[in-house]
């Protein structure tokens, strides 16, 4: 009975904001089977609808998101405008008769010679495309699609005056068009480390990541964002109809090597697929990196969600043993040198039919999610250590790794997608900024702390204080989970062994996290408080809806 009463329960708190739950929150570790297990639960998991409720309670937010929607509307419909191969079918007998419309005698000539090749050879007399308004998913970067409308050139101030940016296309492996930016600090003295960062899957294009990119150019990086072939504004399919996104999940790793090669070209080493693929469509491509000169070429990170974390796992294993050699173009060996996967670290295995191997490489940290994609609620306590296969895999490689988990957090932490589950991040968007909350800023703190122990060099901001950061237990402590062991195991630059097996319990580990830890009775003696039970079932309903229209999105993205 408490367990079905619980499924319910949950929910509903997180219509009552960050504040009401931290205040309220029940003292840590209550045992199991108890009232207080299930109020702990209740409040733990009120915390997946933070974000939603703030977004939408707030009208500053919604009235920036609906800016930003149709400014993104208009811009996409402009590129169609100017370049109608994104949306029609195309090939050179098409283009002739498009330039050809405002001379009525040469169009009708043009049109009798394409009907004449679409009777004798159809094969080249036309190429269709499968891009649409709703295809790829988001390619219309509106609404939930938008991401963090706060972060857009003209409304945030990081353009020009923190960071520039610049948009590139690309054709693929495939020779589908590949859309993204690439990013460098607005001021630079010497060489800069490179990050690619890759998209989860279905409704995460581009805008998502952003927050990442910013907080990279900040500290010294030079950055690339794009969308994996079926997302966003790039093809949803090669001209042959090979496909993208979920329904070719390969494009998370071979994408990400032409990716990759992309982001180390340079006009002595432009880019080699274009070469290849040139004509395929009429659309400009970008020869090279034109940040290339900032670049050090011996400096490479990669940061990863969803999909895309298990892209970054793959393609750091190239070269390892027992995985493939390393199949980019411009690069002899793996260019590589650290990794962040968001949601999560791939488990090390032999490569299976769809998949190649994942062998631990190079330094690589995993954050996960408490609650998934569209979870609910605990009935029981968890196997503390589920999330811990990837971070056992490397270190039993002995290479170094960390993991950990955020409390009350949603699959969607990493992705800025407006009204989704997921922890508080825009708590005053009157500010004219989404900055705090809960899951994103213990993300994006982490997350830099890796790469720059990893990637920096003595001198550079961000060497010298890399392992302060990635030990800073106590100013994230509540943030860990409860239910899942976070755990570390890598070397300071000092040399020391930095190895603790339960970070949320203290260092060095304790057995259990609930160890001597006495289970309070709660002020509801004994039973479900209504508040908890009200949280539960407005939460519910919330979160069932927009799991159906996940579902169905998710449907368009399959073709089904």
């Amino acid at each position: 009975m408490h367990k079905k009463v619980l499924w319910w329960a949950v929910v509903a708190a997180l219509w009552c904001g960050a504040g009401t739950v931290a205040a309220q929150e029940p003292p840590p570790a209550p045992e199991y089977p108890s009232p207080e297990w299930y109020e702990r639960e209740a409040r733990n998991y009120a915390r997946t609808l933070e974000g939603p409720t703030e977004q939408v309670s707030q009208s500053a937010f919604v009235t920036r998101l609906t800016q930003q929607s149709l400014a993104n509307l208009a811009d996409y419909g402009a590129r169609a405008v100017t370049d109608p191969s994104w949306l029609l079918a195309s090939s050179e007998p098409i283009r002739n008769l498009l330039n050809q419309l405002d001379a009525p005698q040469v169009a009708l000539a043009e049109l009798a010679s394409l009907l004449r090749m679409l009777a004798e050879d159809p094969a080249n007399a036309v190429q269709f495309s499968l891009n649409t308004p709703v295809t790829p998913l988001c390619s219309s970067y509106a609404l939930q699609c938008a991401g963090d409308p706060f972060r857009y050139p003209g409304v945030d101030p990081f353009y020009g005056n923190e960071g520039l940016r610049e948009a590139v296309v690309f054709y693929d492996r495939g020779c589908a068009r590949i859309s993204g930016h690439v990013w460098q600090p607005a001021e630079t003295a010497g060489r800069l480390p490179g990050v690619v960062i890759e998209n989860g899957s279905i409704q995460a294009p581009e805008p998502l990541y952003w927050w990442f990119a910013q907080t990279l150019v900040r500290a010294g990086y030079t950055v690339m964002t794009f969308d994996p072939r079926g997302q966003g504004r790039s093809d949803q399919q090669t001209p042959d109809f090979e496909q993208g996104s979920n329904a070719n999940s390969a494009v998370f790793w071979e994408g990400l090597v032409d990716a990759i090669d992309f982001f180390r070209s340079t006009p002595q080493q432009p880019y080699p697929h274009n070469e290849g693929c040139a004509g395929t469509y009429p659309t400009p491509t970008t020869p090279h990196n034109p940040y290339y000169a900032v670049q050090d070429p011996d400096r490479l990170g990669l940061a990863g969600h969803s999909l895309g974390a298990t892209g970054v796992a793959v393609v750091q294993s190239y070269g390892a043993p027992g995985a493939e050699p390393w199949p980019g173009v411009l690069d002899a060996s793996n260019p590589v040198d650290a990794v962040v996967a968001w949601d999560g670290l791939s488990t090390p295995a032999p490569a299976s039919e769809g998949r190649p191997a994942v062998v631990p490489r190079v330094p690589a940290m995993g954050q996960t999610s408490e609650y998934g994609i569209f979870g609910g609620p605990h009935t029981e306590p968890p196997d503390p250590d589920s999330h811990k296969g990837g971070f056992e895999g490397w270190r039993a490689a002995g290479v170094p790794v960390s993991q950990f988990t955020i409390r009350g957090s949603t699959h969607f932490e990493w992705s800025n997608i407006p009204t989704f589950p997921s922890t508080s991040w825009c708590p005053d968007a009157a500010s004219g900024q989404c900055r705090d909350g809960w899951g994103l800023p213990m993300a994006d703190h982490y997350s830099l702390a890796w790469l720059d122990r990893w990637l920096k060099r003595p001198g550079e901001a961000g060497y010298s204080d890399a392992d302060a950061r990635l030990l800073a237990d106590a100013q994230w402590a509540e943030r860990f989970s409860f239910y899942y062991r976070s755990a570390r195991d890598f070397p300071t630059r000092t040399g020391e062994l930095a190895r603790c097996e339960d970070v949320a319990a203290g260092c060095p580990a304790q057995a259990t996290q609930a160890a001597g830890t006495a289970a309070n009775l709660s002020d509801s003696g004994g039973v479900l408080s209504p508040w908890s039970l009200i949280v539960v079932l407005l939460a519910g309903l919330v979160r069932a809806a927009t799991k159906r229209r996940y579902v169905r999105l998710l449907s368009v993205e399959r073709g089904s």
